[in-house]
């Protein structure tokens, strides 16, 4: 392909990928004017939310290998049929079982297109300088698409209802999927009797949809309650049952020679305690400036523009020179260090906070710490994939980022309302207290992913080449 055909190969990409972005934040803001139309309950509310977050998440690793399989292209644009197609059942949704049915079959349409995105840009992108530009701009779109959302989901659904934050997708999806049949190289998978171990397959998918329902559900029913408990030990077999599986099976779904990589276990155990920090601070950076600051939607997505600013100047390009010039560990280290730091900053903020004294220099600081982290942790993940492996590898990456969200939002919204709570109730005092201290454990979080990345992570020479994950199948 030549250097334009790929670029608009990657736009595509892009902007199938910013769909599927924004759906995660957008719909967030629409959420009481849905519940007013279509009478929901209070917790089934939340499975509006919830049934886009449990089929994206639990499909996620199954979807990037079946790309290797089938294909990654037929993948991709299987799924992005599939999720513009739900969007319009959301969008004409005339109760609430209507609702959450359709929002689970778009997060399987999503989980399915966003799953390969990483393995179509490294197959696009082989060398080393142009694929870390490419993986910038496409984490620079999710920033920017998480962002874009709560302004877009405030001023169209004050403007034109909630089943606009749905029927959106509609023209952008079937503009995304004419691009797509013309711009993305058609490309041969290994075919299904190259991984087809369907066991391994239901283990894997249950495992981590029961595994992402328990940790989303675990704030209301209690992390310690029996049903907790017990769906976590449910979800803890069946994914132990798969690991054992595939150690033994000639045809493994999933390889377990791509975890004798360090860059691949160090950079997805590092993105899992990064993004649960980095989504729990967007969720509850929402929530303190609507319920203490008093702001209204629009003017809340506003508010946290500039961190999609700044990872945008980070990550479209200095990111990558810097991680070519002094390596990817030291710009990942102090990425996840600028993380932890803006963290701090915000576990002080006072009830009566000022948006440009207290609130925009940790923006700024979470911005460029994500700016240097987000695409680091993500060339590393995907940097020993081999071209076989390039959709498995892809999906292991987006599969850690849902697990890491879906923890990071339920722990720090737990540890929130607990301390609010304790300090008397919904009083902005409280709230604020309540807020700081999730904050703080956000920014523990943080360490933690520093801490995996400087323990796990080798230190290779600058502008050294990683050496390829070994091919021969695990023993048996």
């Amino acid at each position: 392909m030549t250097g334009s055909s790929r670029r608009a190969a990657l736009a595509v990409l892009c902007t199938g990928m910013l769909m599927i972005i924004l759906d995660g934040t957008i719909v967030t803001v629409a959420l009481p004017s849905i519940q007013d139309a279509l009478g929901f309950s209070a917790s089934g509310l939340a499975w509006v939310v919830n049934g886009y977050l449990v089929a994206f998440g639990g499909l996620l690793l199954l979807a990037g290998r079946l790309g290797d399989l089938l294909g990654r292209r037929r993948t991709f644009l299987a799924g992005l049929a599939v999720f513009t197609v739900a969007s319009l059942a959301c969008g004409l949704a005339s109760g609430p079982a209507v609702l959450v049915v359709a929002r689970f079959v778009q997060g399987a349409g999503g989980a399915a297109a966003s799953a390969v995105v990483l393995g179509m840009v490294v197959t696009l992108f082989p060398q080393p300088g142009e694929r870390a530009r490419a993986i910038g701009v496409v984490t620079f779109v999710g920033a920017a698409g998480a962002s874009l959302g709560l302004v877009l989901g405030g001023v169209l659904t004050e403007a034109l209802g909630w089943r606009s934050v749905f029927l959106v997708n509609l023209p952008i999806g079937v503009l995304a999927l004419a691009a797509a049949v013309r711009a993305l190289p058609r490309d041969r998978g290994a075919g299904l009797a190259a991984g087809a171990d369907v066991p391994g397959a239901v283990l894997v998918t249950a495992g981590l949809m029961l595994g992402v329902t328990t940790i989303v559900q675990a704030p209301d029913r209690g992390w310690t309650s029996p049903s907790t408990l017990g769906a976590a030990i449910a979800a803890v077999a069946m994914l132990g049952g798969f690991v054992l599986r595939q150690a033994r099976v000639d045809r493994p779904l999933l390889p377990l020679r791509i975890f004798r990589s360090r860059a691949v276990s160090g950079a997805n155990g590092a993105q899992v305690l990064m993004v649960a920090a980095a989504l729990g601070f967007q969720f509850l950076s929402a929530l303190f400036l609507q319920q203490v600051l008093g702001y209204g939607a629009a003017r809340t997505g506003l508010a946290v523009v500039p961190v999609a600013v700044s990872i945008g100047l980070l990550s479209l390009g200095p990111a990558g020179r810097l991680a070519q010039r002094f390596g990817p560990r030291p710009v990942l280290l102090t990425g996840l260090g600028l993380l932890a730091l803006g963290m701090a900053v915000l576990a002080r903020l006072p009830a009566q906070a000022s948006y440009a004294v207290d609130l925009l220099p940790a923006l700024l600081l979470l911005g460029a710490g994500a700016g240097l982290a987000l695409p680091t942790v993500t060339a590393l993940a995907m940097s020993d994939a081999t071209e076989a492996d390039a959709g498995l590898a892809s999906g292991l990456a987006n599969t850690s980022q849902q697990i890491g969200g879906a923890l990071g939002i339920s722990v720090l919204a737990a540890v929130a309302a607990a301390r609010t709570a304790a300090l008397g109730g919904s009083e902005p005092a409280a709230l604020a207290g309540g807020f700081r201290l999730a904050f703080a454990v956000a920014g523990m979080l943080a360490l933690g992913a520093l801490a995996v990345a400087a323990v796990v992570l080798r230190a290779p020479a600058p502008g050294a080449v990683p050496e390829p994950v070994d091919a021969r199948p695990c023993p048996a």
